[in-house]
Parts: structure tokens; sequence; C-alpha cells
């Protein structure tokens, strides 16, 4: 993949970064990088600790030690923040009986943004015949449309979304991955956080996998992959093996009697064990299971009570002043 030009974007640096709630510790020295033209996927389990990062990294709340930034600066430290950063964390922060123009008009005019850029945004996003609507009395997918509109009213070089996909039907979630797609690639810094690899493999381009508040894997999707493997079953496999060595091919044994050979050219082992003289009964690539690898990771590292409930999240700062609890880490 080509990326975009850095300069559209800006790097966001997380380093050691630890969020505790008294005893309970929602993040954990957590170091991870997001870059500039690329769509990152911040994934775990409900609970791992994402939404206590976002918040952190937006100044939302205090983190207890590490830092991160956002173009080498705090949240705080930034002189126009919607210019910057985009974010949307909840598709529930609008007054219910505003509607979508109008909410839009007070956050443009709260960050002197010109008018115009309302309409574009609510035509951009989907939702130009919802605008004169009540927010109160919109879908949970218009509401994620129009949390994305405000998000991006300052054409921000950096956009920060927490569960965009929640409520989205099908046909809006493909949208959603379209659209995420344009934006990366006019360079601009994509982190969605999810609690579904299986969601958001098809748009990003990198991970960063937590579990209980710790980094288990950061990298491209690509590398999690692995290396492509094609399944083969003859009547005699080791025949079929040492005829792929001779054509630079390596092989090893299956699990049930397979041959699991390192190439996705499907054409090429078929070949090969046509000159062998063998018979091939089964041949096919190897799909590999994202979604089952993400279990796999954060499997016995998330917070539970023992009886496979999960322990409910620690109060974030904002909760501790509303009086609300157990909001979403």
């Amino acid at each position: 993949m080509t990326t975009a030009p850095a300069a559209q974007g800006a790097t966001i640096e997380v380093r050691d970064l630890t969020k505790t709630f008294g005893s309970f510790t929602a993040v954990d020295q957590l170091t991870f990088t997001v870059e500039p033209g690329r769509i990152t996927g911040f994934l775990g389990p409900n609970g791992a600790g994402k939404t206590t990062t976002l918040r952190m990294l937006l100044g939302l709340v205090h983190q207890t030690s590490g830092t991160a930034t956002i173009d080498g600066r705090a949240y705080g430290d930034i002189d126009h923040p919607q210019s910057m950063v985009g974010s949307a964390l909840e598709a529930t922060n609008f007054h219910p009986g505003r509607s979508g123009r109008d909410h839009l008009r007070v956050l443009a005019a709260a960050g002197g943004l010109p008018v115009s850029r309302v309409d574009e945004l609510l035509e951009l996003t989907g939702i130009p015949a919802a605008a004169r609507k009540r927010a109160g009395e919109y879908s949970m997918g218009m509401r994620q449309r129009l949390g994305l509109a405000a998000a991006l009213l300052g054409d921000p070089r950096v956009l920060i979304l927490d569960e965009p996909s929640n409520g989205l039907d099908p046909e809006g979630i493909r949208w959603l991955r379209g659209f995420l797609r344009h934006l990366s690639s006019q360079g601009k810094t994509i982190l969605v956080s999810s609690h579904q690899l299986q969601e958001v493999e098809q748009t990003v381009d990198d991970v960063v996998i937590i579990s209980n508040g710790r980094l288990v894997r950061e990298g491209a999707v690509s590398d999690l992959r692995g290396a492509p493997t094609t399944f083969v079953r003859t009547s005699d496999p080791a025949q079929l093996a040492g005829a792929l060595r001779v054509a630079d091919v390596m092989s090893s044994p299956g699990s049930d009697g397979e041959l699991v050979v390192e190439t996705a050219d499907l054409r090429l082992v078929g070949d090969v064990a046509l000159r062998a003289g063998l018979p091939v009964w089964e041949l096919r690539a190897r799909k590999h299971d994202l979604e089952a690898l993400f279990f796999e990771l954060t499997e016995g590292t998330n917070r539970n009570l023992g009886d496979g409930s999960s322990a409910p999240p620690a109060p974030t700062e904002r909760d501790a002043v509303t009086g609300q609890e157990g909001a979403n880490a």
C-alpha cells in the first residue's frame, strides 16, 4: 500500500500510559504508535481499557503516568484542536430536542468554522434528509453518522472513533469502511476502536490489540495473517513433498494427513503433482481466521470474576463528577 503524504496527518504516540482508579488498573504501561495515512484498529474485549485510553489521549481523563501525544503534543497543548483532532466517543452526546443541523451549527460557531461546512458534512455523511429532525428521534446508526459529521467539522488531521459501527446496518458498515478508506487516502491519521476484529479487518491497515489494559499485539494486519499456505491431499504426501522441494517450495505434514505447502499458488502445486504423477484429492488455499486469532491472543487475559462474567469497569473521572458508574472502558 502506498502511504499518503505524512504532512496531511499527524502521528499519535502513546508511551508507558497507565491509569489507575484506586486499586484498579484500567490501563497498564501501554505503548503504541499510530501513523498518518493509515487506519489503525484499536482492539480488545469489552473492559480491556480502550475507551479509557482514548479519553486520556483526548485529555478527558488524566493519566496516572506515561504520555499520550498527537503530533508531539498533549491534547490540551494543541492551539486549534478542531483542525488537528476530530473524535466521536459516544453516539448519545446530543441535545434530544435540537436538530442534527443545529447541533452541528452550535459546534461550528464554537470553533469559529463556516456554517457552509455543516451542510457539506451532512451531505458527506449521508444524513441531509434528517438534518431538520430532532436528534432525540435519530436511530443509533443516524447518531453515529451525526457524531462522525461533528468530528469532521474542522477538517482534522487526526480522527479518533470509538466503536463507530455500533448501530449501523450492513449497508451502513460498508459505507463506513469506504468513507474511512477515503479519508485515509487523504493522509489523515485514523484510530478506530472495536471489540471485534472481524468487524474491522476489511478496513484497517494496522492493529493494536490490548487486553486487561496491556498491549498483546501491534502491527500490520498482513503480518497477523502470516505467510500464505495451501492445503493439498494426495495418495503419497511424502512423494509430493519431495517433488515440491525440487521446485523450491517447502511443505510440512498436516494434522489430518494433508500436506501444508508454503505458497498461495494453487496452480503451481497442481502442476507439480501432475508432473509427479500423483492424484490431487483436495487443493485449497488456507484461510487465516483473524477473529480466532484475536480470541486466542486475548483469551484468559481479560478481567473476569471467575464465573464467566466480566468485572465491572472502573469509573472514569467524568463519572465521578456525574455520579454515574460503569462507563465502558
